[in-house]
């Protein structure tokens, strides 16, 4: 149940953070492996992108790839939440004295975000794929013209296999892994502090979205780099063979990134990113936070601390 719980959270968060996640794929992509000034600028803010999407391919396409990425959300968090909190209930992140300890909410969070970016790694690259298509006066990035996930997951398998579904599997795993072990465990500690200093109620949403705050924080500043990284080793178009055009892999495009376009090339799109990440990161926490504490409620009333970190 915890998975299902994990996996809902995520899909109510994707709902409303998705349209900033069409915007942030766009600047990620746009002047791929070009010097800054050597390419035309098609989005220069978050708000000339919304604008410019909309004017471009319409009001509906702030929510292209929708579909994926609330399947990707339910087996991706559903499994990394839902793992994490099955590390809770062994007591693997707390210490000899019953506090959260940080390095082992780390690992947990590391293992349990590693996972589930395996499990869901075929819908994220439909759903970078689909955000990325776009009318070519605002076009950037490679173009695979899919016309929804069923086609595209058709059309992958057909031309490359099954193991072609998890093409660039390496870099979303680098990018959950990082996010993750810095979401859940800042998240945990933040949320034991809070209640400990009787800041707010115990368990009450205030807890949670103080908590869930300084966590999104933590993880726009870490992982924005790997989501880079991860989005340029999804869109990438593939020869016969299924090999990537630009990159052979996340150390690859790592490198290229650099050696093309700088240190900043890391961070194309961050503020998109922070203005996703962060309200994705506490909505996500908060409604998985309710949803476990309504579940319990009703399976388990006397069960008052069942959150307690």
């Amino acid at each position: 149940m915890e998975f299902l719980l994990g996996g809902a959270a995520a899909c109510c968060a994707g709902v409303i953070t998705n349209p900033l996640e069409v915007v942030k794929t766009r600047f990620q992509l746009q002047g791929e492996l070009r010097s800054r000034g050597c390419y035309s600028i098609h989005y220069k803010n978050v708000f000339h992108a919304f604008y410019a999407v909309v004017k471009g391919d319409g009001i509906f396409a702030l929510q292209k790839g929708l579909v994926p990425a609330l399947w990707y959300q339910f087996f991706m968090n559903g499994v990394r939440l839902g793992t994490f909190h099955c590390f809770e209930k062994i007591d693997f992140i707390k210490n000899s004295h019953g506090d959260v300890c940080v390095y082992r909410s780390i690992c947990a969070g590391a293992l349990s975000g590693c996972i589930g970016s395996l499990i869901g790694s075929p819908f994220y690259m439909v759903k970078t794929q689909l955000q990325a298509q776009s009318a070519g006066c605002i076009s950037v990035g490679y173009q695979h013209h899919h016309h929804g996930m069923f086609e595209a997951f058709s059309k992958i398998f057909g031309q490359h296999g099954f193991l072609g579904l998890w093409r660039g599997v390496n870099g979303a795993m680098a990018r959950v892994t990082i996010g993750s072990a810095a979401q859940l465990a800042t998240f945990s500690k933040s949320k034991n502090v809070i209640d400990k200093a009787e800041l707010f109620p115990r368990d009450s949403v205030s807890s949670a979205l103080a908590a869930s705050t300084l966590s999104g924080a933590v993880v726009v500043a870490l992982m924005t780099p790997f989501d880079v990284i991860s989005t340029r080793l999804y869109n990438q178009g593939v020869d016969s063979r299924g090999k990537g055009l630009l990159y052979s892999g996340l150390c690859d495009c790592f490198f290229k990134i650099f050696s093309t376009e700088g240190i900043l090339g890391y961070y194309k799109g961050w503020s998109a990113s922070i203005i996703r990440l962060g309200p994705h990161t506490v909505l996500s926490l908060m409604f998985w936070n309710e949803l476990r504490k309504y579940y319990h409620q009703l399976s388990a009333p006397e069960d008052v601390d069942f959150l307690q970190p």
